[in-house]
């Protein structure tokens, strides 16, 4: 995308797009974090006797904190102040939230009409800060509609903003955006798309003294100290804790007690093994089912306490992993009638919303709710035995291996530079699009970047593309990149010299095995095996030093073997050998930070099927990899070479 972008569906203001680049900050530039975002611990309160400007969050797919507006954070605080255990209607403040309710015992927003559950947080900034003053920074989406920022950029920006600097670089925050506030605009680095930003005067976001008690700021049933709180965790426990806490309130009502709340954080599991997470009550799980017995108990039967209830035998059984086997649907009694819900996007017979709602009605009546699978991804082909794995024909070798490189010191980027450039006696009065000055005038890096020789009004034309750009600007550009003696272009991506990455060590495998992807029945399948151990990141990476995660490895992933096929494994090879498949940063899955994610370079990880989207049949595939390995410089003409 060329912006901050997502799609909607929840009160949604979308994600920005992960990405690296430019991390440069001149004298004085504003860091994250400037403003000070308060750690409130988890829990929900601030320091005693300081006054807090309270910011309502919620967590949304990509694990971002997304804020409430101001208005609705004040009409939640007043109904904390008035029922710190009640819930908040948000439609009551707000029409287009409607569907929304928040649970202020377990901390968790509940989407009504398909029983979307999502964690919310009660957080702390300083009272000089933007949402102090009611200032909300916000970008143009493609609907032509504002949306906020993150609230951690959104003060970012004004103090940058306060301090009268004529642009900002987000880099430092994970996304590769800059902002101008002379054309107040946002620029994504790696396209080049730009987008419009607004600064607006807004109600200020409630203030608040001292502390709440402990007891009101987590979710009911949590053990004692504070839980996980990465978005991984956070995810995978909320469905559970606003489950349990529904659960719950409907036994009470159902069995004045008769059953003691379960610990939410405590290892006690909602689903049974092999039914997957969330799908009732969550609307994640697409491609799940409902299964429903006839039968309900009448309120008058007595359970004794802490006893499990019979009919509610599915959600209290230890497990929650998914694919544990399909034994779970032998435990529904012959003849109990299925409610197919096909997936929970809206195509299939049941509507989503009848879907969750009528999930969440059973839970809480105490049916048991059980549930169907829709088809698996095919992500791995039959067992091979060695004797029928075979090399690639064409293809040297089984196995590449990548070590860290040592860059040749031997040119300065100054040389790299000159190399690839043709100065420019009169440049064009047009904009210069890495500093956004005027190439008529000096690069917006004088006095940030000082070069002998190099004088910040120097311009130059790049020999292939003729894109022309401050020779001080080419050089911090350089600086910020991998330093390997090549240059790419930022405005038309044509890459001068040779494109390494930033790839960590590991193993490529490839061979050949006797079974048919689907779309190409008549050929053998090319099967490419990554793996990637964790590590310590290098110079070249977001965090030198700090450990970085690999998960997923080894990854297999499938090619035909056909000409075009064996084609795109070699030029692989070569992408692999110049560190360009794999990069680390943050993942777009599961929002986890400082971990090897794929590196634009597309692969096909499920055999045989194609419900994931990563999958066969898919004709254009081949071609579209071709053209995505040229883009990072790995072409046809690089074979020849």
């Amino acid at each position: 995308g060329g912006g901050f972008g997502g799609a909607l569906g929840e009160p949604h203001i979308s994600v920005p797009g992960h990405g690296t680049g430019l991390s440069r900050h001149p004298p004085g530039m504003a860091r994250p974090g400037s403003g000070a975002m308060l750690a409130s611990g988890g829990l929900g309160f601030p320091p005693q006797n300081l006054a807090r400007v309270v910011v309502w969050e919620w967590l949304n797919e990509h694990g971002r904190w997304r804020p409430y507006s101001a208005a609705v954070c004040h009409h939640i605080e007043n109904v904390l102040k008035e029922d710190a255990r009640g819930s908040v209607v948000l439609g009551q403040v707000d029409v287009q939230l409607a569907p929304y309710v928040i649970d202020l015992q377990s901390m968790h927003q509940f989407r009504q009409d398909t029983g979307t559950m999502r964690p919310v947080r009660r957080n702390f900034y300083d009272p000089s800060s933007a949402p102090g003053k009611g200032i909300v920074w916000e970008w143009e989406n493609d609907n032509s509609s504002w949306t906020p920022y993150d609230m951690d950029i959104c003060i970012t920006i004004q103090n940058a903003y306060e301090k009268q600097h004529p642009w900002l670089d987000l880099s430092s925050l994970g996304f590769c955006y800059l902002i101008y506030f002379s054309n107040m605009s946002q620029m994504n680095r790696q396209t080049q798309r730009k987008r419009r930003l607004r600064r607006r005067m807004d109600l200020a976001y409630p203030l608040t003294m001292g502390s709440i008690p402990k007891s009101q700021s987590w979710p009911v049933g949590a053990s004692t100290g504070t839980p996980c709180s990465c978005p991984q965790c956070l995810l995978v426990n909320s469905t559970r804790a606003a489950s349990n806490a529904i659960l719950a309130s409907q036994r009470r009502k159902l069995y004045p007690g008769a059953v003691r709340q379960s610990s939410t954080f405590a290892g006690a599991a909602l689903w049974p093994a092999g039914t997957g997470t969330a799908a009732v009550a969550g609307g994640t799980a697409k491609g799940e089912g409902l299964r429903v017995p006839g039968g309900a108990f009448a309120p008058s039967q007595s359970v004794p306490s802490g006893a499990m209830l019979p009919g509610l035998n599915n959600l209290n059984q230890p497990g929650t992993q998914r694919g544990a086997g399909l034994g779970a649907r032998a435990t529904v009694p012959p003849g109990v009638p299925a409610l197919p819900v096909k997936n929970l996007n809206g195509t299939g017979p049941v509507h989503p919303a009848l879907a969750g709602m009528t999930g969440i009605l059973m839970c809480a009546a105490g049916l048991p709710v059980c549930l169907t699978r829709a088809p698996k991804p095919i992500l791995h082909p039959p067992p091979v035995s060695k004797s029928d794995i075979k090399p690639v024909p064409g293809v040297n070798g089984i196995c590449r291996k990548t070590k860290k490189k040592h860059l040749k010191k031997s040119k300065t980027p100054e040389d790299v530079v000159r190399r690839y450039i043709q100065k420019v006696k009169s440049p064009p009065d047009e904009d210069c699009t890495i500093c956004m000055e005027r190439l008529v005038t000096s690069s917006g890096y004088e006095g940030v970047l000082s070069h002998r020789g190099i004088k910040p009004e120097l311009v130059g034309k790049l020999g292939k593309c003729g894109h022309m750009y401050h020779l001080l600007c080419l050089l911090a550009m350089y600086n910020n990149g991998n330093k390997d003696g090549s240059l790419q272009c930022p405005t038309c991506k044509a890459i001068y010299g040779e494109k390494t990455g930033t790839q960590p060590p590991g193993k490529m495998e490839f061979h050949l095995i006797p079974h048919s992807l689907p779309g190409y029945t008549d050929s053998k399948t090319i099967r490419i095996v990554y793996d990637i151990p964790t590590g310590i990141q290098g110079p070249e990476h977001p965090n030198p030093g700090k450990k970085f995660t690999a998960r997923g490895f080894p990854r297999h992933c499938y090619l035909p073997d056909n000409e075009k096929g064996r084609k795109v494994l070699k030029l692989l090879i070569v992408a692999w050998d110049r560190r360009l498949i794999f990069t680390i940063g943050t993942s777009n899955t599961t929002g986890e930070s400082d971990t090897v994610v794929w590196n634009e370079i597309h692969h096909k990880t499920e055999f045989g099927s194609n419900l994931t989207g990563h999958g066969y049949p898919d004709p254009n595939y081949l071609d579209n990899v071709l053209a995505e390995l040229l883009a990072q410089g790995v072409s046809e003409a690089t074979l020849k070479d």
